[in-house]
């Protein structure tokens, strides 16, 4: 509809210039036409060189005698038609009723089409906003009417307890009285909260789908323009066509870009966004009640938000969407596998195991990349083998076949990853090692993969020890085999994640003896980004690195001692990748004791499949800034 309003503007303003360049140039003759003195046309008259006029208002449009064709000025005093009737030239004339429309035209045409151009343009600026140019403060929401590709909560899975609380928003508004007639009272508004990728948008569009009731959706940025008080007025006709339509249901996607807290930032704050966003609380929850009228919000940023958007009467329910659990990523996969053809070898669970921490999002990509790798080498339907080097290119990037490697890096990178394997599978409280490689990987020379038994929401101190032995392994490795003097760069992914996790065990965990439960985090300068927070003396940020040193250092020793305790091992287990370059969890085990590897291994065990828990190790890839500590592989 808008192109063609577009196109319609285009052809109507070509047709006017066009009528504007014959208005202009009416006044002169075209083709062989040439304008003469009055003089030298009536001496042509007196010579018998003309046989034709036609007198148009103060013009004459003369025929000569040789054909030729000729105008002139008649000056009004004139008795020009006499003298040529004398002479016996035909002689006629034009009507000249049009010509007070025409030169009304002439006159104000031009004005005309550049307030309409100008008009246009505003319009254009101002993101073509309903209602025309003078539609600045019309809601850009849009009733979305979903007759192809319906989303229903059949298609939501992985959220239940989220699904439940806005399942009953639908039935409140399909049947009310089954609530009213206790008391209850519809909720005003509902906001989503969770990390990208878990579900939100989608949750909202399958609110769309099963409530049978009008929905509006918009974005937060929708509101805010360049002038102070659009933003207000768009939240004040949004609410105005709400209404109308009551019950329904408004979805404000990415809220934070309006509803942040106000009085924050230079100068105190931005006009227009606070303007935007008291107008919005107004609306929610004001002297006039919006009966009927449902605000869902989605935003990944609620420690932004107003505190005014967040109290009872505005968002009553505040609805976590977090990432799901292994039976959320097993429905989830069921939801998205059911247009692609899966083959009879695929478990679900099994791949639902093998994904912790993935969101919705992340699972959708996972199959859409195994279907695109089934359909590149031309299967008719997708194997547990497209999903499992799907997960490896998801988690790790594309194989890089046509690297050229030397021998001494290959065996370096060899030595590093058997140093993690190693180690991960000697200490208790790792998560079993599944699989080690050194096919280079997107930024990674090799890798080595742990697959949790189930997942984690909290970590032991033992733990978080264990798995920083398993990341200092590999340095240990390098230096075990060749000495201090030829460790590589390739530890420098290993340290960057150990050091994370060993100042959250000392500043937030409260894990350190020597620095007890105070939570230093904030006043460590620098750490995640902070610049501010309380200040803290200088001894006490020695103590704090001299215990985080420690704690790198005693992980880095034990690793050291579970290497030269099991030097045989070792060594067998670094040739074995040498050899075959990749080595599942039971090919590791077999390789160390020394057992062969039959053909009925080469494709690794069938009951589990590769977890979230790998670290690449690159040999010069830049640190990033101040990262958040996570548990490492």
């Amino acid at each position: 509809m808008g192109n063609a309003r577009n196109i319609a503007f285009w052809v109507i303003l070509l047709l006017l210039i066009l009528v504007l360049f014959n208005l202009f140039s009416g006044t002169t003759m075209t083709g062989t036409d040439r304008a003469v003195s009055y003089t030298e046309f009536m001496q042509r008259v007196d010579t018998g060189k003309v046989t034709q006029v036609t007198i148009d208002g103060e013009r004459a449009l003369v025929t000569g005698s040789d054909g030729s064709r000729y105008s002139t000025v008649v000056p009004t005093d004139a008795t020009l038609s006499d003298k040529l009737v004398a002479k016996g030239i035909d002689v006629s004339a034009r009507p000249q009723q049009s010509s007070g429309l025409m030169s009304l035209l002439s006159v104000y045409l031009p004005f005309i089409v550049l307030i309409g151009v100008w008009i246009f343009f505003m319009n254009r600026m101002q993101g073509g906003g309903r209602g025309g140019a003078m539609g600045f403060g019309k809601s850009r929401a849009k009733l979305l009417t979903e007759k192809q590709g319906r989303v229903t909560f059949d298609d939501v899975a992985g959220i239940d307890e989220a699904k439940e609380e806005l399942e009953e928003i639908v039935e409140f508004l399909r049947n009310p009285q089954k609530f009213s007639r206790l008391g209850g009272k519809i909720p005003k508004g509902a906001l989503l909260v969770g990390p990208p990728g878990t579900g939100k948008t989608l949750l909202a569009r399958a609110i769309a789908g099963e409530a049978g009731v009008p929905f509006f959706t918009i974005s937060g940025s929708d509101f805010v323009e360049m002038f102070v008080g659009v933003g207000a007025s768009r939240v004040r006709d949004m609410f105005e066509q709400a209404k109308k339509n009551a019950p329904c249901i408004v979805f404000i996607d990415e809220i934070d870009a309006v509803g942040r807290a106000r009085g924050v930032g230079m100068g105190g704050g931005n006009d227009e966004r606070e303007q935007t966003l008291n107008q919005l609380l107004v609306e929610m929850d004001g002297f006039e009640a919006n009966e009927g009228v449902i605000i869902v919000a989605a935003t990944n940023r609620k420690d932004v938000l107003d505190p005014a958007l967040l109290r009872p009467g505005r968002f009553d329910r505040q609805i976590t969407v977090g990432n799901p659990d292994i039976k959320g990523r097993e429905k989830i996969l069921a939801v998205h596998a059911r247009k692609v053809p899966l083959g009879p070898d695929v478990d679900l669970r099994i791949i639902a195991r093998g994904t912790p921490g993935f969101s919705g999002a992340d699972l959708a990509n996972l199959v859409n990349e195994a279907a695109l790798m089934a359909a590149r080498v031309g299967r008719r339907f997708v194997t547990m083998d497209d999903i499992e080097n799907a997960k490896d290119k998801v988690l790790m990037g594309p194989e890089r076949r046509s690297m050229v490697m030397s021998q001494e890096d290959k065996e370096m990178t060899a030595y590093h990853e058997a140093g993690h394997a190693m180690v991960g599978i000697k200490l208790p409280k790792c998560d079993p090692v599944h699989k080690a490689t050194i096919m280079p990987r997107g930024a990674a020379l090799g890798m080595v993969m742990s697959l949790p038994e189930m997942d984690r929401h909290s970590w032991h101190k033992d733990q978080m020890k264990d798995r920083i032995a398993m990341g200092m392994a590999g340095k240990a490795a390098e230096i075990k085999k060749w000495g201090e003097d030829r460790v590589s760069s390739g530890a420098s992914g290993d340290i960057q994640n150990v050091s994370a996790v060993a100042r959250a065990m000392v500043m937030r965990w409260g894990m350190s003896d020597k620095i007890g439960n105070i939570d230093y985090s904030e006043a460590h300068e620098g750490y995640q980004g902070n610049t501010g927070g309380f200040s803290v003396s200088a001894e006490t940020k020695r103590v704090i690195e001299d215990e985080v040193k420690a704690i790198i250092d005693e992980g880095y020793a034990r690793a050291m001692k579970v290497l030269t305790d099991n030097e045989e091992e070792f060594e067998r287990l670094a040739k074995g990748l040498l050899e075959y370059e990749t080595l599942s969890g039971d090919q590791i085990r077999k390789v160390m004791a020394g057992e062969p590897l039959d053909g009925g291994d080469d494709d690794g065990p069938k009951d589990a499949a590769p977890g979230l828990v790998a670290v690449p190790k690159t040999r010069s890839r830049k640190p990033k800034a101040n990262p958040e500590p996570e548990p490492l592989a």
